[in-house]
């Protein structure tokens, strides 16, 4: 047993034994498995930060190292009951490298591969001192030796791979030399049996350098199968909350949001604090300084501020993450910043509809700290002022609340196009931000006979009307009302009893005989069912 060939199963041993809460996810073991040995044996799983990447990769070093006896710790788990456990535990030569230790011993690629090099052969030697191979000195030889002679393959456990990239962003040269290192070690090899490489970022396209081409990736664009061992499950997280004693809904309000094919997926690192504080805060969001997120949406270029207002708002955003080059650098469009965001875990992207939104309130949070300063004060204005738009709509105060819709529209004309209903509905959303933390928002809900533009419905435990708001467009607030009525819109709020406030908000804007206006007006009615 080693500290890289070999380890034992000591962290998972802590992770499963001493941690408050473990949460099983063994049976990734059963899908690493049955890819052992075939042509779909290198895995690379791209998550954000504090996602349980090296949780993971502790589990399989557990499970596979020959360096150990970890039955004790795998007969209760899920993955005991699948075919292939037992033939497969603690089978198999496993190199352990994580790449942040050997970046921060050196001081270039060059210096990190050799250093490397040194360590997993001196360990190699130690285990196999009766080998005769050809060249001590050369990794991928001895490696060939020890297969052919022993008949004994390797697993390789690659955890942070892509550090390199974060230190050494626009070395596109140092860059080039790890990724053919790790090219000559992995590619085509008989002695691996399964590479799994963890890190942030995808590998496919650095630049036009191609080495890793023979990954198969599985990303927070498209997790694929794998999409349940991402994060927390829901099933997962509501069999915690009883557990602790803890509102389910609060829990999926504050850290849910990660949609993966399907799959949602909750912020684990958050869930666990939250659970052990009997609290919620932003936990995940803490572990890393907001000028992470910062310098990305404070670009001032490709029309971000303008869509990122939209996804502050609670909007989704069309995105096309294919032309990402995969790099925290070479940003050359909006789709670009996006995408990098969804990798970073700032956004969730829908692979369906290929659009992008801010996943949950706790990253909502880091987004507002974001842009408390740095030209974005008329957004801030109509955050800053959405809880009294909020108390006058529910006391049925119809020019205040018209006033303030205006102000609203009027100074973030800069942002977004004043004369567009897409507009006028962002702004809406804009202005009655505050109303998230009481009230789930919904845009265009199905009613009876057509779709609600806007409909806020008190959470659970929260002693307040439901809201419908209808929007016009040059017509007037009495015609926004009656189609509320007409068409059952209130129909919509499925199971909900009690008072509901109708809203018809209309924008008139043209000539008259003294010039151009543009007028905001507001009716308010409120029914019971």
């Amino acid at each position: 047993m080693g500290i890289y060939l070999n380890p034992g199963n000591e962290e998972f041993y802590n992770a499963v034994r001493n941690s408050k809460i473990y949460v099983d996810k063994t049976e990734l073991i059963k899908f690493t498995n049955s890819v052992l040995c075939s042509e779909q044996r290198n895995v690379c799983v791209s998550r954000p930060r504090r996602f349980g990447k090296s949780m993971a990769a502790n589990m399989l070093l557990a499970y596979y190292s020959r360096g150990c006896n970890s039955a004790e710790l795998f007969d209760k788990l899920a993955i005991a009951s699948e075919e292939g456990y037992e033939s497969n535990l603690n089978k198999y030569n496993v190199i352990h490298l994580n790449m942040i230790d050997f970046l921060s011993r050196t001081d270039s690629i060059n210096e990190l591969i050799e250093y490397l090099k040194k360590k997993v052969l001196r360990e190699l030697k130690k285990e196999y001192p009766d080998i005769d191979c050809f060249d001590w000195n050369d990794l991928v030889d001895v490696l060939e030796t020890i297969h052919y002679e022993k008949k004994q393959p390797f697993i390789f456990i690659i955890d942070e791979w892509d550090c390199i990239f974060r230190k050494y962003p626009h070395n596109v040269e140092e860059q080039k030399k790890y990724l053919d290192f790790l090219r000559f070690l992995l590619k085509d090899k008989s002695y691996v049996a399964l590479a799994y490489m963890t890190g942030i970022l995808p590998i496919k396209k650095y630049g036009e350098h191609s080495a890793l081409n023979m990954f198969d990736e599985y990303s927070m664009t498209n997790q694929r199968e794998l999409a349940e061992f991402t994060g927390f499950t829901e099933e997962e997280v509501s069999r915690l909350c009883t557990q602790y004693d803890m509102p389910y809904e609060k829990m999926k309000q504050w850290y849910d949001g990660y949609e993966l094919k399907g799959v949602q997926i909750y912020n684990p690192r958050s869930v666990v604090m939250a659970l052990l504080g009997h609290d919620f805060d932003s936990y995940w969001t803490k572990t890393e300084t907001y000028e992470a997120l910062k310098k990305y949406i404070q670009l001032d270029m490709y029309n971000l501020k303008a869509l990122v207002t939209r996804l502050i708002v609670g909007e989704s955003v069309s995105v096309n993450p294919d032309k990402f080059q995969n790099d925290m650098t070479t940003l050359q469009s909006a789709d670009d910043v996006l995408t990098l965001l969804v990798h970073l875990g700032y956004l969730t992207y829908d692979f369906y509809n290929q659009k992008v939104k801010i996943p949950n309130q706790e990253v909502q949070k880091e987004f507002i700290n974001c842009i408390e300063d740095g030209g974005w004060e008329p957004v801030m204005d109509a955050i800053r002022n959405s809880d009294e738009l909020l108390a006058s709509t529910l006391s049925g105060d119809e020019e205040q609340v018209a006033a303030m819709i205006e102000q609203a529209h009027q100074e973030n004309t800069s942002i977004l196009k004043y004369n567009d209903e897409n507009a006028l509905a962002c702004v809406i959303s804009l202005a009655y931000y505050s109303a998230k933390k009481d009230y789930s928002v919904y845009r265009e809900l199905a009613g009876e006979k057509g779709y609600a533009d806007m409909v806020f419905v008190p959470r659970s435990n929260v002693n307040k009307p439901a809201i419908v708001v209808e929007l016009k467009w040059n017509k007037d607030a009495d015609t926004a009302i009656e189609q509320i009525k007409e068409r059952q819109y209130v129909e919509s709020l499925k199971g909900y009893s009690g008072e509901i406030v109708l809203v018809g908000v209309n924008y008139a804007a043209g000539k008259d005989g003294a010039g151009e206006f543009k007028k905001h007006e507001c009716r308010i009615e409120k029914v019971n069912v």
